[in-house]
C-alpha cells in the first residue's frame, strides 16, 4: 500500500530562504530513489515562513528506508537550525 506524508516546517526569521534552498537541494535525490513516487515541496500564501513537504512513497519499507539515507539525515539536521518550532509530520494512507 502506497504511503502519503505530509511535513510542515515554520523557518525562524530571516531563514525563509535558507529553507526554501534546504527544501529544493533535497528534493531532487528523493525523487530519484526507486520507493519515492512523488516529491513536491510547497510555501504558504499567506505565512511565507511556513513550508511543506508532500510526498508519495512505494510503501512504507521505501519511506524507512529514505530516512536513513544521507541527504535525508543531512536535511533533517540542516532544517533543526532554521526552524523556530518543531516540524509537523505524518505518514498517511488514502481513503478515498
Amino acid at each position: 500500500m502506497q504511503l502519503y506524508f505530509f511535513a510542515q516546517f515554520h523557518a525562524a526569521p530571516g531563514n525563509e530562504a535558507t529553507v526554501e534552498a534546504a527544501l529544493r537541494k533535497v528534493a531532487a535525490p528523493s525523487r530519484a530513489e526507486a520507493g519515492c513516487k512523488a516529491f513536491h515541496a510547497f510555501r504558504g500564501t499567506r505565512d511565507r515562513a511556513t513550508f511543506f513537504i508532500h510526498s508519495i512513497w512505494a510503501d512504507e519499507a521505501a519511506f524507512d528506508l529514505h530516512a536513513t539515507l544521507p541527504h535525508t539525515v543531512e536535511f533533517l539536521a540542516t532544517m533543526r537550525e532554521l526552524v523556530d518550532r518543531p516540524p509537523e509530520m505524518c505518514r498517511t494512507e488514502m481513503m478515498l
